[in-house]
């Protein structure tokens, strides 16, 4: 892992100034970058599950319900029926992964090449995150819009990702896992990655923390790069993906 200890996220940078600083949360209000277009629908509960439509088409944030005891706690972060019910068809899962992450570590900005694409449903198993959804799907009436989704193992908020969508996370504690759901298995030549830090996003990282990234995501490109290179998924082909799931 490599630690960059340069600028601001203000400036595009990667890093914070060292110190024993904590992670503030930015704001849990949905937020969109330019291109939204349209308002985010109202949330809602079904099956005893809290579903919030995010700013990003097609992708949502689930809290379930948490069952507490004497003898500590009872929940299901993945309700298929109710997954089902919002989506209108099933959620395809071919693999599980989970990741474990010390404070301060930034994963993403992360997608598959599409097709075959991987959509994906991610909670936290342990520890605290904050997790980003970006539309980086050409075409889509949501292309540039991003949203956040608070992580914890006392609300075990969970947020779906349609094939196509932009993910990444940052650690808020030390021992912090993540658990994803994946539609499809876990190919490295299909990885793609955008800088998280890219100014054109905008996305909301808390301030005055170190970030810690892997080497690949060091090296990731912008936004504007990504779609001049033509890696960027589009709209109408990550909408035939998940017609063929029906």
């Amino acid at each position: 892992m490599k630690t960059d200890q340069r600028g601001t996220p203000a400036d595009g940078e990667r890093a914070r100034p060292a110190g024993g600083v904590d992670l503030a949360l930015p704001p849990t209000a949905p937020r969109t970058g330019e291109g939204s277009g349209t308002a985010t629908p109202a949330t809602f509960v079904t099956h005893g599950v809290e579903v919030r439509p995010l700013a990003v088409s097609g992708c949502y944030e689930f809290t379930p319900r948490v069952f507490r005891d004497e003898r500590g706690l009872f929940v299901s972060p993945l309700r298929q029926d109710v997954l089902t019910e919002v989506l209108g068809r099933p959620f395809p899962v071919a693999q599980t992964n989970h990741s474990r992450s010390a404070r301060g570590v930034m994963r993403g900005v992360h997608f598959s090449a599409t097709p075959p694409g991987q959509a994906k449903y991610v909670h936290c198993s342990r520890g605290r995150g904050l997790d980003v959804v970006v539309d980086i799907r050409l075409g889509s009436p949501t292309f540039g819009a991003w949203d956040t989704v608070e992580m914890d193992t006392e609300t075990f908020r969970a947020a779906y990702l349609p094939d196509g969508v932009g993910h990444a996370f940052l650690s808020l504690e030390d021992d912090t896992v993540m658990t994803y759901l994946v539609s499809t298995p876990y190919r490295a030549d299909l990885e793609r990655e955008i800088d998280p830090l890219d100014p054109a996003l905008g996305l909301p990282w808390p301030k005055d923390v170190r970030f810690t990234f892997s080497q690949r995501d060091t090296h990731s490109m912008s936004l504007a790069r990504a779609e001049a290179e033509g890696i960027l998924p589009r709209f109408e082909d990550c909408l035939a993906l998940a017609k063929a799931h029906r």
